[in-house]
């Protein structure tokens, strides 16, 4: 296995250390540890892209595993948020519920869509506006996080401009989803 595919195997490892990290509450600043193994793991994202590309090391478990271990690990951290641990507040509002609701189910057409180009024989590689949607999620959760870690005014302000970084990271999420159809419509035709 090579290095590419290991940093993508670590960061389904990450997973579930994400996922603890933000449950613990026993842990002191809980929220801000999860953070930090979210970023991590989401650097990682970068990193074995950019070594697979960089020395010819892309591989087809690497095309299959890079892809899932992005999307559960941004639904890991989309979906935890919403939910209140020990009795606490959650991290996101209700309302937010339709930002998550939007970006999961756009990667799940997304998905379906690549497994249709796949079949026959297509490869829809991800376009500029999706790797800043990917980018921006990553910096709104991470925002989200850290803010929860402290209390008022800092809170407040951390929120809003995490909120508003993943408002924004939906947006791109419908335009890339949309764009990624439109620019591969012949994906869906059937053949004769």
């Amino acid at each position: 296995m090579n290095l590419p595919n290991r940093l993508t195997v670590l960061r389904i490892i990450l997973i579930p250390v994400f996922v603890a990290t933000y449950y613990v509450t026993a842990i002191p600043y809980n929220y801000l540890i999860s953070a930090i193994v979210f970023v991590f793991a989401a650097s990682t994202d970068f990193l074995d892209g950019y070594i697979a590309r960089k020395y010819n090391l892309v591989t087809d478990l690497g095309k299959f595993l890079d892809p899932i271990a992005d999307k559960v690990l941004v639904a890991a951290a989309l979906i935890v948020m919403l939910v209140v641990p020990n009795g606490g507040a959650s991290i996101l509002p209700a309302y937010a519920a339709i930002f998550v609701a939007v970006i999961l189910a756009r990667e799940l057409i997304i998905s379906g869509f690549r497994m249709v180009a796949a079949s026959k024989g297509k490869v829809l590689a991800a376009d500029k506006v999706g790797k800043v949607k990917t980018f921006v999620q990553d910096v709104a959760i991470c925002i989200l996080l850290v803010g929860a870690e402290f209390q008022a005014g800092i809170y407040t302000a951390l929120n809003i401009v995490g909120l508003v970084a993943l408002g924004i990271a939906t947006l791109l999420t419908v335009v890339s989803g949309t764009e990624a159809i439109v620019k591969n419509v012949s994906v869906l035709k059937e053949n004769k």
